[in-house]
């Protein structure tokens, strides 16, 4: 009888959530519905990577230093930023005397973009529109720093991700790739592009290689004497599908294409890195970032906080971030997410975790 009860109050919960589900799912279809013909814009967001860390130290500073001590280190260095600042100014204004252009002799500007990257590449939407804006201002002596992450994905998106890479090239702009987690796949294709690709350690390089998969239900379909039919015009219009009979020629295309679109890869990732021995790193496989420099596939093997710290010594560091104007389609479906996450791993905790937290 007990156990009925619980079946049934489980059962209760289960058509709750059920029903509140279909109810936000109109709600938001229906917003989605009234903002379709608004377009999306969004805007560039700009911060100064030198005074996050400034910030971060004299919090730091603050907490650890004796309270007189602290007061005299803030003072010396608010005297020495003032100095800097005033003597940067004085020689500014000589130069634009002198030549007419102050910014020739301006100190190098860094430019961080971030790409992580999904199987679609969508955040390719944000990069070409973060490169548009840094190429308005960045000059031979500045550089752009991205730091991606990405596992690769479809070829003509990352495709696409890669040929905005190359607009930083073309202008110039000196390009550091920085790889934290992972660039494999279509995320290798863009990283190798960089004048210096950093990765960490751990971080996981390579899969330069193609795949094609798809299930295929037609054996199904026969099974239960299901018709497909499929009108096309071209030889090779359709040659693998989810339903249609696989078929040798079909198959033969397809691992053709395949072949072709491996051999322009391999192309590319030589012609941007000469000087690893493509047909050893072009088998599909995955390298940890300390076996990837052995393989020259990547230059050095730091972090991209270490890079950016180092940048911070030098030069002005600006994260560059374009953000999209969320609709409120977005912004329910955002919340709808974490709503139904946080109910589901309430509803069907066991005792035994309660009992651990």
């Amino acid at each position: 009888m007990e156990y009925l009860i619980e079946y049934g109050m489980f059962l209760a919960k289960a058509a709750t959530i059920v029903l509140a589900t279909l109810l936000i799912i109109g709600s938001i279809a229906a917003a989605g519905q009234r903002q379709r013909r608004e377009p999306r814009k969004g805007r560039i967001k700009v911060t100064r990577l030198n005074d996050h860390i400034d910030e971060m130290r004299d919090t730091l500073r603050e907490e650890v230093l004796e309270k007189g001590a602290f007061k005299l280190l803030s003072k010396k260095e608010r005297k020495r930023l003032k100095a800097e600042q005033k003597a940067r100014i004085k020689e500014l204004k000589a130069h634009m005397k002198e030549e007419g252009d102050a910014d020739e002799e301006r100190k190098p500007r860094v430019y961080v973009l971030n790409f992580k990257g999904n199987i679609a590449a969508d955040a390719v939407a944000s990069l070409r529109e973060e490169i548009t804006a840094v190429l308005t201002m960045a000059q031979g002596s500045d550089e752009v720093l991205v730091r991606l992450e990405s596992p690769g994905g479809m070829v003509h998106s990352y495709g696409l991700a890669a040929s905005q890479l190359t607009r930083i090239k073309n202008q110039q702009i000196p390009l550091t790739v920085c790889v934290d987690k992972v660039a494999a796949s279509g995320g290798y294709m863009m990283a190798c592009l960089a004048d210096k690709l950093v990765a960490a350690p751990f971080a996981v390089i390579g899969s330069i290689g193609v795949l094609v998969q798809l299930p295929n239900f037609n054996r199904v379909l026969r099974k239960y004497d299901v018709d497909y039919e499929m009108i096309s015009a071209g030889e090779y219009k359709r040659t693998l599908t989810s339903f249609g009979e696989i078929t040798k020629k079909g198959r033969d295309k397809v691992q053709e294409d395949v072949e072709t679109i491996h051999q322009i890869f391999k192309d590319w990732v030589k012609n941007h890195r000469p000087s690893v021995d493509i047909d050893k790193v072009a088998t599909g496989e995955t390298w940890l970032g300390s076996q990837a420099k052995e393989r020259y596939m990547v230059d050095d093997i730091r972090t991209s906080d270490e890079c950016i710290v180092t940048a911070c010594e030098a030069a002005d560091v600006f994260e560059v971030e374009f953000e999209l104007k969320k609709s409120l389609q977005d912004k329910l479906g955002k919340a709808f997410a974490s709503s139904m996450e946080h109910v589901f791993q309430r509803l069907f905790k066991s005792p035994n975790e309660e009992n651990y937290q």
